[in-house]
């Protein structure tokens, strides 16, 4: 899917991920938290079509004109590609919902004639369309974040990126000192403000005794579904 696009030379906003708006984006992934979170939950209300399936993995796009759902079964080196015409005046997710829908019909179907699963999802296979293509360029990239509060990076205005520093538990203390020379009680600060300040400087040392990740994998444009895990993610950062 685009996220941006091109008229006359001049490249326009990005559109939301979620709805493809384009107006008042600027450099918005999404519209809205809400709007991120309703696509979510459409995707994921439809999983089980997925998992009937025995997918692996599967990615979800659109652009102004078509709906797009790529999946890869366990076992099988070829990716299934389901699309769909956008409707009018309906979301993204809208679509999907149709689309999941009229397959997990056509699966029922199938498995209720001949009281065999595999078939019915061989029929559903059956009406995508099939790209064999190198899965290494469907394989989902991965990240790791460090798992840490954010009110405690705030608190004591840290940058995440500081946190791959070597010398990070001085970072930190520097980063305290900072902070308490202007909000310490003693020279007219919020003695409420100072304790979340300490309280995130305590934090900060465990993490950096500890540090702990959040390990993600996805895609930077496009909706991804992990089959072991049996949810959906949303498109991955670009840096």
């Amino acid at each position: 899917m685009l996220v941006k696009y091109k008229c006359s030379g001049q490249e326009k906003q990005n559109a939301c991920l979620a709805c493809g708006k384009t107006e008042g984006m600027k450099n918005r992934r999404y519209c809205s938290i809400k709007c991120r979170q309703k696509l979510r939950q459409k995707l994921n209300a439809r999983s089980g079509l997925l998992q009937a399936l025995n997918t692996r993995y599967a990615t979800f796009y659109f652009s102004d004109t078509i709906i797009t759902m790529d999946v890869v079964p366990h076992g099988v080196k070829e990716i299934f590609r389901f699309t769909q015409a956008r409707s009018s005046g309906h979301s993204p997710g809208e679509d999907y919902s149709k689309m999941a829908d009229m397959l997990g019909h056509a699966w029922w179907d199938v498995e209720k004639k001949t009281n065999r699963k595999y078939l019915a999802s061989r029929h559903v296979l059956e009406m995508a369309s099939r790209h064999d293509v190198p899965l290494t360029s469907f394989h989902p990239r991965k990240i790791s974040s460090p798992a840490v509060q954010k009110k405690y990076l705030e608190y004591l205005a840290l940058d995440k990126a500081e946190l791959n520093s070597r010398e990070l538990r001085q970072i930190i203390k520097n980063a305290y000192r900072r902070q308490a020379k202007i909000h310490h009680p003693d020279i007219g600060g919020s003695a409420v403000r100072f304790r979340k300040i300490h309280e995130a400087y305590k934090g900060m040392l465990h993490w950096a005794e500890n540090p702990e990740f959040i390990v993600r994998r996805g895609f930077i444009d496009k909706w991804f579904y992990d089959g072991d895990k049996k949810h959906w993610v949303q498109p991955m950062p670009d840096k």
